[in-house]
């Protein structure tokens, strides 16, 4: 579905560009963030980039997260991952991979986190969400394997979600 794929693209251009060394005016945070919008994030592996962020699910417009089975709420994060190897001269191919994540809060208990791979045209995603309290901070561990690669790439990164 186009509509999920351009909100998805909206929230991942900024770092898509990033990753491609195209950045003339955002700042990389410690975490990897962009200045410019702190829920989207990369972490560059050579060839490959992965890219993540995770929001709540209240910020989905209503037709995608219908589409998509996502409920809308201030209490559930959606968690969205990306591979992209990089191409010369292009913002880089979206891959199909083996990504797999965890999310833990700040006292140690896991959430259960399904991710499922969403393709549309070019575009690969691997989503998930998952239940939230107000400004509870999630750690997430990433896990993703590019297709034909026995390279696993591991990103480790936490967000604090609000409720209120």
């Amino acid at each position: 579905m186009n509509t999920f794929r351009a909100l998805l693209v909206s929230v991942s251009t900024v770092v898509i560009l990033a990753a491609c060394g195209d950045e003339p005016t955002l700042q990389k945070t410690s975490s990897g963030s962009t200045a410019e919008n702190p829920n989207t994030s990369m972490k560059d592996f050579g060839d490959y980039v992965v890219h993540f962020n995770a929001i709540t699910t209240d910020t989905l417009q209503p037709e995608v997260a219908r589409a998509y089975n996502i409920t809308r709420s201030k209490n559930r994060a959606m968690l969205n991952v990306s591979i992209i190897k990089k191409v010369e001269g292009t913002i880089g191919e979206s891959v199909a991979g083996s990504v797999t994540a965890t999310a833990n809060n700040l006292t140690g208990q896991l959430k259960n986190l399904t991710l499922r791979q969403i393709q549309e045209g070019d575009a690969i995603y691997y989503i998930g969400d998952i239940s939230v309290a107000n400004s509870e901070t999630l750690v997430f561990n990433i896990d993703a394997t590019p297709i034909n690669e026995t390279s696993r790439f591991s990103v480790r990164f936490s967000r604090q979600f609000y409720s209120d």
